[in-house]
């Protein structure tokens, strides 16, 4: 971010040169705000929310470059999850699936409060306890009552029991739980997480963590929440999980893989790096649609908001913040972005 402000102040002219080129780029992979999405559960197409953190940036820099205004009113015209996090989700999933089905169309929320969240790193948190994971889940039903939406159910949860995080058994039990208290929801379609390809490798050990957490009662599993890995390479992940599940379907968060994984850093070990955490040189992925051309893709969804900080590494702001130039970094590098 240094970097990039420095060069502002050296030449404001080529940094707008810069902006408008991303501006057209985007304008020729199809940025044309939230898309339509073709049949049941995605009926009329995914809800764009109108305080999204990319429309607040945008209210704030009211007085700020126009270019740069250009690319945050594109950010904000796209369908970005709403993470539930709070200690009690029930308003605002009521909220946000009132205001989804007012207009036609259908929210995609995570839940993110298992006990243990993040196995204590930067995302740490979650309930305190059992009891108060399972009345937090209800809470949440409850504030769903019988409207649409598609939740991601607690990111990174299965992989990380799996890479040793503790109590397994508690955790794939709470998930199960979890799943059928969704499930019992008539407009509630959930995919458990299933971490990314550059995780847990035995795809066969994942498919079994997945099927004890409640996943062969979900509607699918979700893959690359947050991550960088290609579509491409992901697709083929989930594929082999799929067929291991039985045909098992599956989403992936596409929001800031355009550009693929970053590199592992010099003198990073391989499972203890950060490579994962605000990584510079990504960029965008592919838009939020269902239309994937694959039987077993339900939708390319973006879950990690774009421009929202993974953590406070490199200088960027708590996890889950807004990070202004991390965000119009993502566009910019969508110049060399690969449609994969």
């Amino acid at each position: 971010m240094a970097r990039w402000s420095r060069k502002q102040r050296r030449g404001p002219g080529r940094v707008a040169v810069r902006l408008l080129t991303v501006l057209v780029l985007l304008t020729c992979v199809g940025w044309t705000g939230g898309p339509g999405l073709p049949s049941a559960p995605w009926q009329g197409g995914l809800w764009v929310d109108p305080d999204s953190s990319a429309h607040r940036a945008l209210e704030e820099h009211s007085g700020g470059d126009e270019e740069e205004r250009a690319v945050l009113r594109r950010l904000a015209g796209q369908p970005t999850a709403v993470w539930l996090t709070q200690s009690d989700p029930l308003p605002r999933a009521r909220e946000v699936t009132v205001a989804a089905e007012t207009v036609g169309r259908v929210p995609v929320l995570v839940a993110y409060h298992i006990p243990g969240r993040d196995c204590g790193q930067y995302s740490a948190g979650g309930a305190s306890d059992a009891a108060g994971y399972r009345q937090w889940v209800a809470r949440l039903a409850a504030g769903l009552e019988d409207r649409r939406a598609i939740v991601i159910l607690e990111p990174d949860a299965v992989a990380q029991a799996l890479s040793g995080c503790p109590r397994t058994e508690l955790r794939q039990r709470l998930l199960a739980e979890a799943v059928r208290t969704l499930k019992r929801r008539p407009g509630a379609r959930v995919y458990l997480d299933a971490g990314n390809p550059g995780w847990v490798r035995d795809t066969g050990r994942l498919a079994a963590a997945l099927s004890a957490a409640g996943g062969v009662r979900a509607d699918g599993f979700s893959l690359n929440v947050a991550s960088f890995h290609t579509t491409e390479a992901t697709l083929a992940y989930g594929e082999q999980i799929s067929e291991t599940l039985g045909g098992t379907h599956f989403v992936i968060d596409t929001s800031r893989n355009g550009n693929g994984p970053p590199p592992a850093e010099p003198g990073a070990k391989p499972a203890g790096g950060e490579e994962w955490c605000n990584p510079p040189g990504r960029a965008l992925g592919r838009l939020p649609t269902a239309a994937t051309g694959h039987p077993r893709l339900d939708a390319y969804l973006w879950i990690k908001v774009p421009g929202e900080s993974d953590g406070t590494c490199r200088g960027g702001p708590p996890a889950g913040r807004w990070w202004t130039a991390y965000a119009v970094g993502l566009a910019r590098a969508v110049q060399g972005q690969e449609r994969r």
